[in-house]
This record gives structure tokens, C-alpha cells and sequence, in this order.
């Protein structure tokens, strides 16, 4: 794994990766520094290291792997993109290489131990890491988790989903074309009715900016937010990442999670949209055309 995680929109700059000249200038690492935090502030290395052993690129261990790997030649390093997991088990040419790099790309900078487009293709289960979170993290959110009680959850994700695109007539263009509508209030409040009964403790993590947008459901749920635990989170978070790890450990523990997109077909979630369509822009629906909630 890495050292540091990038918690900065410069991993997608290509910044560091792609500098100038032979080497990193002194201001790019300072930048480095403050827009990427330890991988061990996120992770428990140990805990993970119990099922998958883990190896940091900044350790001797990881140096001696590459030194050796170089001495080696052709049997020291393969690059394995695109090669099925049968072939790296059966072929003889992989069997005696001591490092393979599985990475598809350089700026694939957090990938969760799976296959995005296949789920049924991963060693191990989603759920893997996020339950791997630093030991402050869990304990935040085991603190938080007891002061909720019994409750439910959702997960709404807004700002960068909604981003729309005009074509070439002028018209407004989105990929998910149902999600604005489908997490705004009084839509949720129709859409999660059947599965949330009045009166549960809602915990609600979104990325959405706007004061007291989600205080409609209060009309028949008890809202919880993250920043209703302050005095938990305050002493022990230090970015919007580690944040987001805690809000995912809550979200887990909920008797009902309620995602924004499905993930898988068992999911609920807010929208019917597909989470992963890449190349089909439509225009935005905001209304329910008819159909009664």
C-alpha cells in the first residue's frame, strides 16, 4: 500500500506524478505533505495485515523487494493489467516472479479490493476494508453508534453527481438524470416511507452543502447528523477523509441502510439511476410524472 493517501483533487492533476525535470521539487512535497495524510491515520495496518499482509512503499521491506526485483530481470517484475486471475495461478511464466504490479492505473489512487464492474470476482468482500479503519476511527464510531441507539441510515451523495452538461443545442445534460429529484427531501421522504417506519432515528452523511436541507424529514424521523458528535469527532478527526471513514462505520451499523444509487440488486437506495453509466447523458427529471407517493 501507500505510504499516504492523497486527500487532494491534485492526485487527478497528474501533479506529482508527471512533474517537471528529474526530481520532485522541495514545493511539490511540501503540497504533498499537505494534501495527503498517513495511510495508518485511515487504516489499521495490523488488522488488515491479519488477513492480507501489508507492505508500505516507504518501508526497507518494499525497498528490498524492488532492489532484489531489478537484480532479477524479467523474473523480477511483470505488469499484470488485464491478465485473469486463472493465468497468474496456472501459467508458469508468472509463478516464478517475485513482484507483480495488479495497479491499472497510476492515478487509481483508491481502490478497494474489488472488481468495480464484476463484484463476484473479489477474494475479499467489500465490507473488507472500511471495517479496517484506524483504531480511532472505530472507536468514534462505536461512541457515536451507542449514543444513536436503534436507528437507521442513509447515505446521500449530491454536489459532484449532479454535475450536468450542455449539448450541442444548448440543453442541459446529465448522467444520473433522476438523482437531483430523487434526493431532495420531500422526494426521500416518499422513497424511504416504505422501508423507515415514523418515528426511527435517521443518521443521514451526505456531501450536501446547503443548510437545513434535509430538515423536511424531521416531519417524521428523529435526524442525525455527524456534527451532532462533535465532542467525538472533534479530538480525533483531522481531515474530511477520515471523517468519511467514520460516517461509512456508522452507516454499516445501521439497522436499515439506505444507499443513494445501488451498488448491488439487494440495495436500497434513493435513486434507480445507474452508478456507474459513463457515456449516456440525458436530461434531468425533476418531476415524479404523475405517479403519487
Amino acid at each position: 500500500m501507500p505510504a499516504r493517501m492523497c486527500i487532494n483533487p491534485i492526485h487527478n492533476k497528474k501533479g506529482i506524478l508527471h512533474g517537471s525535470g528529474n526530481s520532485i521539487s522541495e514545493e511539490t512535497e511540501e503540497r504533498w505533505a499537505d494534501s495527503s495524510c498517513a495511510m495508518d491515520s485511515l487504516y489499521d495496518l495490523d488488522l488488515i495485515s491479519d488477513t492480507v499482509p501489508v507492505i508500505l512503499d516507504n518501508s526497507e521491506m518494499w525497498h528490498h523487494v524492488l532492489a532484489t526485483s531489478m537484480k532479477l530481470g524479467s523474473r523480477g517484475v511483470a505488469h499484470v493489467e488485464g491478465v485473469s486471475k486463472s493465468d497468474l495461478k496456472e501459467k508458469s511464466s508468472y509463478s516464478n516472479i517475485l513482484l507483480i504490479n495488479r495497479t491499472a492505473s497510476p492515478l487509481s489512487w483508491f481502490a478497494e479490493c474489488k472488481d468495480r464492474k464484476n463484484h463476484s470476482s473479489i477474494l475479499l468482500p467489500y465490507s473488507f476494508l472500511p471495517s479496517m479503519a484506524a483504531e480511532k476511527l472505530r472507536y468514534a464510531a462505536e461512541e457515536i453508534k451507542k449514543l444513536l441507539g436503534d436507528y437507521d441510515a442513509m447515505h446521500v451523495r449530491r454536489g459532484d453527481v449532479l454535475k450536468t452538461r450542455k449539448d450541442r443545442f444548448g440543453v442541459e445534460r446529465s448522467k444520473h438524470p433522476h438523482l437531483d429529484r430523487d434526493t431532495r427531501a420531500e422526494f426521500i421522504l416518499c422513497r424511504i416511507a416504505k422501508w423507515v417506519p415514523p418515528g426511527r432515528t435517521l443518521f443521514i452523511a451526505s456531501n450536501e452543502r446547503t443548510p437545513g436541507y434535509f430538515s423536511p424529514l424531521a416531519v417524521r424521523y428523529k435526524l442525525a447528523y455527524s456534527s451532532n458528535y462533535s465532542s467525538i469527532l472533534d479530538p480525533l478527526i483531522e481531515n474530511n477523509y477520515e471523517l468519511f471513514m467514520v460516517e461509512r462505520l456508522i452507516l454499516m451499523g445501521a439497522k436499515t441502510f439506505i444507499k443513494t444509487m445501488k451498488e448491488d440488486d439487494n440495495d436500497l437506495s434513493l435513486s434507480d439511476d445507474s452508478k456507474k453509466n459513463t457515456k449516456k447523458w440525458e436530461i434531468p427529471v425533476y418531476t415524479r410524472d404523475g405517479e403519487k407517493c
